[in-house]
């Protein structure tokens, strides 16, 4: 039984998109290839991989056991590379991480402008995602480390604590409730909405809205807090937005309304399956997100 990594990552990269033409163009492969690559892996085992159906495929119990073999193996050559490569000119190589909105938006891009501007040679891969779904993807091996809320269940993750993440409600100056100083979001529901299109915040305030069993509705979605925070200002609508991302945007046709809901002021943390495992470039962009978060 002989797999080198190219089949070891091609194999991720199906599972992944949940079908062999996508993983192998993932993975910049050929499909003939791709496909006689997997035939020759179920062949040295003796058992099938994947299940083929209309849809898509989806791995096999030998494939889901190979799969988390398979995420180990690249995640240690990884760091064995990142780690060589450290006595080099420089770091080189690669970070995939994960990230909320709120991180995304206000604490990654200071860190990502120092870290990558004494590091030309390491490439970062950001995500997007909710914090639920990216505890689950570091557990799973397919990024280094995430940033999320703390209030996510990181089970046997790794953490370290960062800043606070506080989300606060913007209203147009002509709005009634703008003379208000604090308002729950239950009481917010009542009013038309502009919010983003999709994404960790938009997702993490449709949960909270079920938990009242409401929905929010949305007069306008968009893609950017400052297209937000615009149409708030023209009156189509009320947002919800970091507060960090608000004072960017703020005008004096705006109002701030803090929320009094718990959920709304959120602790931000880095979450790993080990720290000390991470790839030496990825542990250096890790203290580097420390320190903007402390800063």
């Amino acid at each position: 039984m002989r797999f080198d990594l190219v089949d070891l990552r091609l194999f991720d990269a199906i599972v992944q998109t949940g079908s062999i033409s996508k993983g192998a163009e993932a993975v910049h492969m050929a499909l003939a290839s791709a496909s006689a690559r997997v035939s020759g892996m179920e062949a040295a085992l003796g058992v099938p991989l994947l299940d083929r159906g209309r849809r898509g495929v989806t791995p096999t119990t030998a494939g889901l056991t190979l799969l988390q073999h398979a995420r180990t193996i690249t995640a240690q050559v990884e760091q064995m590379r990142g780690d060589l490569r450290s006595f080099s000119a420089g770091l080189r190589g690669d970070i995939r991480m994960l990230s909320n909105t709120a991180a995304l938006v206000d604490l990654l891009p200071a860190a990502l402008r120092v870290f990558l501007a004494a590091h030309a040679s390491v490439d970062i891969d950001i995500e997007e995602r909710t914090s639920a779904e990216i505890v689950l993807a570091v557990a799973d091996g397919q990024a280094e480390f995430g940033v999320i809320a703390a209030s996510a269940d990181t089970g046997p993750l790794e953490v370290r604590p960062l800043g606070i993440d506080r989300l606060t409600a913007i209203v147009s100056r002509s709005n009634p409730r703008a003379d208000l100083t604090e308002i729950s979001f239950a009481e917010l529901l009542d009013e038309p909405f502009v919010g983003l299109s999709a994404g960790a915040l938009h997702d993490h305030l449709a949960l909270n809205a079920a938990r009242l069993g409401r929905r929010i509705n949305y007069r306008v979605r968009l893609r950017g807090f400052e297209a937000v925070a615009k149409l708030v200002e023209a009156g189509i609508g009320v947002g919800i937005l970091p507060l960090v991302a608000v004072e960017r945007h703020l005008t004096p046709d705006l109002a701030v309304i803090r929320l009094t809901d718990t959920w709304a002021d959120r602790r931000l943390v880095i979450c790993a399956r080990a720290f000390s495992a991470l790839s030496a470039h990825a542990r250096s962009f890790v203290d580097e997100i420390e320190r903007q978060s402390a800063a």
